[in-house]
């Protein structure tokens, strides 16, 4: 082991004597580094190795080469560079490879190897690590878009790109990712050819019997992929993702014009289409760009929002369904939610919102996420009527949720209205006793706040006789802290003289009489000074 830790020290030798020579370096730091890496490679040569020792000796090795960059520009010296980093970038690279090959499944140091050949290395190496890895790894689809991104962006080899993507689809042929950018490499190419064709038209070079694919620069490979994909992924959602990629090219329009066709007619049962195609008008081109004041610019932005409303309304006469709702409320909260000065604008959307959400409701298929937002907005705007009709009716419409059970008895309680008691009742009638915690701290908290202490009290020894243990123990704990905060220390005392036998057991509950009896000695102590102060000012 000796002997090959000595070979490898002798063959940094020209290198170091190069960083001296040239004044990189100082003799006592080139000392330094030799002793430093003479301690590393000998962490290599053990029996038993350790991946973080290899990490450490590639860490150094970054930053010697690191630091050399920051003395050429230091010195303005950037001569030498085959004989001073070139060693160092391919003994780097070295133990990368002895690394990966010992540690085959670990992608993040392959990872690591091919962030350091983008940054030091060349071009051809990254590609032959990403090959490698690849044989490795064929089963993770983030890795083959990955290399065929740095085919096309560090190589711009748009051929290798195409033929990766292809052999990431034999390992994946349903993978959404690799067809969204496989779909989106070829309109970059298309995109990069009509470039290189507006330069040459311009720059008037004869190009001889070389031509350009009218049809390549067209999208035509773009569009193959896309028929391919849908072949193999028919839903909705991946459609639009793949529109939505070609609307950011700007050659494109007939290939949009294609899949919007498509999408119409494959897919008009998805709400997803129907809420594609409502939220287009709102993008509408040319919409807006003439009105100058800011009054002319909402009215603009009414009518567009108006025409989204019409075919969300097509569509729920087509597709009566949850996600349907669920996507036209989304798009009435959203715009709800934008910030305007124009009043008639924000009263507008705000009573669309509040039409969609009861019609949803009429129709049982709101979701119960929006019932809170239904409440805050006419809590906000002082309909203290609608809000408490609207929270009965979340509660109705989900009888065993126990965030609908809270939200309402929340509303009631803060319009105090309604027999709070019976709600609570019923409330823990319908929901699972298992997830029924909440209510019972939310009742407790009313209770406190609108009952008497003897009905306060009674309320604790029935939440104490709950068949759930993280109920009773709840109970014990709080029905503890409201004896000594209604009662004082003798009634904290025999609450929990009376309770500390009984099960379930907590271990908040004796921590919390330890400090109730702290507070106590401390009160007791704190009259006894008093008393004393008294006694020795009259002598």
């Amino acid at each position: 082991m000796a002997e090959v830790v000595q070979q490898r020290i002798e063959d940094r030798i020209p290198e170091l004597e190069q960083l001296e020579r040239v004044g990189l370096f100082t003799k006592q730091e080139v000392k330094s580094i030799i002793k430093k890496a003479t301690a590393l490679e000998y962490k290599l040569h053990r029996l038993i190795v350790n991946k973080e020792d290899f990490i450490a000796f590639i860490q150094y090795e970054v930053n010697v080469l690191e630091l050399i960059k920051k003395r050429r520009a230091h010195i303005h010296y950037q001569f030498k560079r085959e004989e001073i980093e070139f060693p160092i970038i391919q003994r780097i690279n070295g133990i990368f490879r002895r690394a990966t090959k010992k540690w085959k499944d670990d992608v993040q140091l392959w990872l690591s190897r091919v962030a350091f050949c983008k940054k030091w290395a060349t071009k051809g190496q990254i590609s032959k690590v990403f090959s490698t890895m690849l044989a490795i790894h064929p089963d993770k689809p983030a890795l083959w878009i990955m290399a065929a991104k740095s085919e096309l962006e560090d190589r711009n080899s748009s051929e290798s790109a195409r033929h990766l993507f292809l052999r990431a689809l034999r390992f994946h042929p349903d993978n959404r990712k690799v067809y969204q950018e496989y779909f989106r490499m070829e309109l970059l190419h298309s995109e990069k050819l009509r470039k290189q064709k507006e330069e040459l038209e311009i720059a008037d070079m004869d190009l001889g019997e070389y031509e350009f694919s009218a049809e390549i620069l067209g999208g035509k490979l773009a569009e193959v992929v896309y028929r391919n994909a849908t072949e193999k992924i028919k839903e909705a959602e991946f459609v639009i993702s793949l529109l939505k990629i070609a609307a950011v090219f700007d050659f494109t329009k007939e290939l949009q014009d294609s899949i919007l066709q498509d999408l119409q007619a494959n897919f008009r049962e998805d709400s997803l289409t129907w809420d594609f195609m409502a939220k287009r008008e709102l993008e509408a081109p040319g919409a807006g760009q003439e009105l100058h004041t800011a009054k002319g610019r909402a009215s603009d932005v009414s009518r567009r929002e108006e025409r989204c409303c019409q075919i969300y309304e097509e569509g729920l006469r087509s597709l009566n369904t949850e996600p349907m709702w669920t996507c036209y409320v989304a798009f009435c909260l959203e715009r709800l939610k934008r910030k305007t000065n124009v009043s008639e604008l924000k009263e507008k959307r705000q009573e669309r919102l509040l039409g969609v959400l009861q019609r949803a409701h009429d129709s049982s298929l709101l979701k119960e996420n929006y019932y809170k937002n239904w409440l805050e907005i006419l809590l906000s705007s002082g309909d203290s009527e609608a809000a408490a009709t609207v929270a009965a009716a979340a509660t109705q419409r989900y009888s065993q949720s126990v965030s609908a059970w809270r939200l309402s008895l929340q509303t009631l309680m803060l319009l105090g209205s309604g027999d709070m008691a019976g709600l609570f009742r019923s409330a823990l009638t319908h929901v699972d006793p298992k997830e029924s915690l909440p209510l019972w701290q939310l009742q407790i908290q009313w209770s406190v706040a609108n009952q008497s202490a003897e009905e306060t009290e009674a309320m604790f020894k029935r939440g104490l006789l709950s068949s759930v243990a993280a109920i009773a123990m709840e109970m014990k704990e709080l029905y503890l802290d409201w004896s000594f905060s209604a009662g004082g220390y003798k009634k904290a005392r025999k609450t929990f003289t009376s309770l500390q036998e009984n099960r379930p057991l907590s271990k908040k509950f004796f921590t919390r009489m330890i400090e109730i009896e702290k507070e106590q000695v401390c009160v007791t102590t704190a009259v006894d000074d008093t008393g004393c102060s008294a006694e020795s000012s009259l002598h």
